[in-house]
């Protein structure tokens, strides 16, 4: 088998792909492969959402309004 036959999966994919290698933590990756058997599509899409500004972030959700002052005792509509 000369270099000619072997094909990999960047001959595979669409001219306007590009394949890279990421490098990400192993229990991420098991939580992106419930979603999809093709984990590259995840990545792709978040990827976009991030570009475009999209992203919900977890921190908004879940930190505490910020609440007005309360005027003292015998301050309010006198």
């Amino acid at each position: 088998m000369n270099m000619r036959e072997k094909t990999t999966k960047a001959e595979n994919t669409p001219a306007d792909k590009v394949e890279i290698a990421v490098r990400l933590d192993s229990e991420l990756l098991e939580q992106i492969q419930h979603l999809t058997n093709d984990p590259s599509k995840v990545i792709e899409v978040a990827i976009r959402q991030w570009l475009r500004g999209e992203i919900l972030r977890d921190d908004e959700l879940t930190r505490t309004p910020v609440r007005t002052p309360v005027p003292p005792r015998g301050e309010w509509n006198d």
